[in-house]
């Protein structure tokens, strides 16, 4: 009698299962989020660095350009030239600020926990359906 379960003990039992399947789940989807914002932290600090180098070899040649278009039209076009200058810096940089301003508003962080996520709920609503269905 004592290695037969009874109604309650078999319920008590599917739910000790239930919950550890829940928990490895959760654990398995915690540790890749994890995992993921390593990877993007990691990324985004050598994305800077070249960004930050990059950006002040840009200001350089620019700046050396600007120079050597003033100095080529400083006797005839110097105001127009100056103001010229000013101005495709200026429309570039906007643009710039633009394409920025999209790119920071992708999603891209825990993509691929949200996607496994949404993975895990779907399987969980079929199972639940089909559940239904057999009985």
């Amino acid at each position: 009698m004592a290695s037969s379960q009874g109604p309650a003990q078999r319920v008590f039992t599917a739910g000790r299962r239930l919950l550890g399947s829940l928990l490895a789940s959760g654990e398995t989807r915690l540790r890749l989020a994890v995992l993921e914002l390593e990877e993007e932290r990691a990324r985004l600090v050598g994305m800077l660095l070249l960004a930050g180098l990059a950006l002040i070899l840009l200001l350089l040649g620019i700046a050396v350009l600007t120079t050597l278009v003033i100095v080529f039209f400083w006797d005839s076009y110097r105001l127009t030239a100056i103001a010229v200058s000013a101005g495709v810096l200026l429309s570039s940089g906007l643009l710039l600020c633009l394409r920025v301003m999209q790119l920071a508003r992708r999603r891209t962080l825990l993509a691929s926990t949200l996607k496994h996520l949404a993975t895990d709920r779907e399987l969980l609503e079929q199972e639940r359906k089909e559940g239904r269905h057999d009985s």
